[in-house]
């Protein structure tokens, strides 16, 4: 079921929020490092000029032993527009204007009861129950006003497991395409809104984890520089 882009919603399909109280839950605190080309490699890579990156294409994978014809499986084109991110409470708001796209990314407050109202919020760090990727192509983010931020990823495969995530600051001085297939989020900006030029690819098929039915566990990603 299509999502109504007016309204900010999980990316997942959730049935409840378990509080942090319940003892079935945990929260897996997910190391900081601070991004450079050798650190992010694995992952993406450094942008530095918006307008000149290109986005990252994969040609989609031949279903049996027939391979996909040169120049095909590839073709459905770039899409560019800004993200907005906004702290509204306790509660993480993204805007994808690229693709429409309306999100609750993360909670600062207990996920059970978070709201837009809430008050006296801590912002050091941000909880996080979904990750995903895109098989068919990079993403890329750069701050608009230089905006430090964080961002949440994981090596490709899709056995992935809260321990193989970590998280990148930026200084907001360079901004980052993550590859296709790796496991992320959208970035956390460390200020209470901020703007980016987002780009990717127009197909934006997208393969989801949720950390709590799978784990029964939040991520929770520091927001700050190491």
């Amino acid at each position: 079921m299509k999502k109504d882009p007016a309204t900010a919603a999980t990316c997942i399909d959730v049935d409840d929020m378990p509080s942090l109280e319940d003892d079935a839950i945990s929260v897996h605190p997910v190391p900081l490092l601070n991004v450079t080309d050798e650190a992010f490699q694995t992952f993406g890579r450094l942008v530095t000029d918006f307008d000149t990156e290109q986005v990252i294409i994969q040609t989609w994978p031949a279903p049996g032993w027939r391979p996909v014809e040169a120049g095909t499986g590839n073709e459905g084109g770039i899409t560019s527009g800004r993200f907005q991110f906004q702290r509204r409470g306790g509660v993480m708001i993204g805007r994808n204007h690229a693709v429409d796209g309306h999100y609750i990314t993360g909670w600062f407050t207990d996920p059970a009861t978070a709201s837009v109202n809430d008050d006296d919020v801590d912002y050091s760090r941000v909880l996080v129950r979904e990750a995903n990727y895109h098989p068919d192509g990079g993403q890329v983010f750069h701050p608009v006003e230089g905006t430090p931020f964080v961002i949440l990823v994981a090596p490709a495969g899709d056995d992935v497991r809260p321990e193989d995530f970590v998280a990148f600051y930026s200084d907001g001085s360079v901004g980052v395409q993550i590859h296709p297939n790796i496991w992320h989020q959208p970035i956390f900006p460390l200020a209470a809104q901020a703007n980016f030029m987002g780009k990717q690819g127009k197909v934006h098929a997208c393969v989801a984890c949720d950390m709590v039915k799978e784990f029964d566990c939040y991520l929770s990603v520091p927001l700050r520089a190491p």
